[in-house]
């Protein structure tokens, strides 16, 4: 089965803790002093992970170069669900939560954000295109502090067609495009709902969003005309998150 090596304290603690059963071992730096790499060698132990101590310099040739804190796990890749899974549980009635997707979004740190945001505000499914996009590497779920491992991720080969088949299911989808002339301050949103975000460059493809039933914008106060795709997916849950709590009260 193919592997990875995963790094950092808060993405190996999170992975412990969400899939233990994919960390083969824990490589900790034979210089660290640190309580907290004590404290995570300890709870891999009694999770029956093998833990090692090796040189600093190992661990900086494993990590390529990345910030690691003194800790390195040999993990399997990353494992996708099938969309088709999805598909059928929303049928089924079992799940109306909110869905993210991804429409490519290329740079690893801002996959990482999002995948961190989205799993703060209750997200439990993502869904992410084939070909121009970041996958779920090593950097990618140290960004997000481990909250890949806590969401369903679906990788599918034709974005259009996966939004479409939501729709059939009740879903509507909303996009985000900077020159909407709606914001998402004055739409309430529905209980099924897909949140549609694009690239960092270009925002979300034509073909997409004309699959979109409503396009909204943030509005923009200053001088800046627009917000980096993590921060705006950010803003753009936590709105969600926030009618969604007054609609219990």
């Amino acid at each position: 089965m193919a592997s990875d090596y995963l790094f950092g304290i808060n993405a190996v603690n999170e992975t412990l803790n969400a899939a233990t059963p994919s960390v083969r071992e824990i490589l900790i730096s034979d210089q660290a002093q640190h309580g907290r790499l004590q404290a995570l060698a300890d709870d891999a132990r009694r999770r029956g992970v093998t833990v090692s101590f090796r040189p600093a310099r190992e661990l900086d040739r494993l990590a390529q170069g990345q910030r690691h804190q003194g800790v390195v796990a040999l993990v399997e890749s990353y494992i996708y669900l099938e969309f088709a899974n999805l598909l059928r549980q929303l049928a089924s009635g079992a799940t109306s939560d909110a869905i993210l997707v991804l429409d490519g979004i290329v740079d690893p740190r801002n996959f990482g954000a999002l995948l961190r945001t989205a799993e703060a505000a209750g997200v439990k499914h993502v869904v992410i295109p084939k070909d121009r996009s970041v996958d779920v590497t090593p950097l990618v779920v140290k960004a997000s502090a481990g909250a890949a491992h806590h969401l369903n991720v679906y990788k599918v080969t034709n974005l259009r067609r996966a939004l479409q088949e939501l729709k059939q299911l009740g879903y509507w989808t909303v996009g985000l495009a900077v020159d909407a002339k709606e914001t998402l301050y004055e739409r309430v949103f529905p209980e099924k709902l897909v949140i549609l975000l694009g690239s960092e460059a270009t925002g979300v493809r034509p073909i997409n969003l004309r699959e979109c039933d409503f396009l909204l914008s943030i509005p923009m106060l200053g001088k800046v005309e627009s917000l980096n795709v993590g921060v705006a997916g950010g803003v753009f849950l936590f709105e969600i998150v926030r009618q969604r709590r007054i609609a219990k009260r």
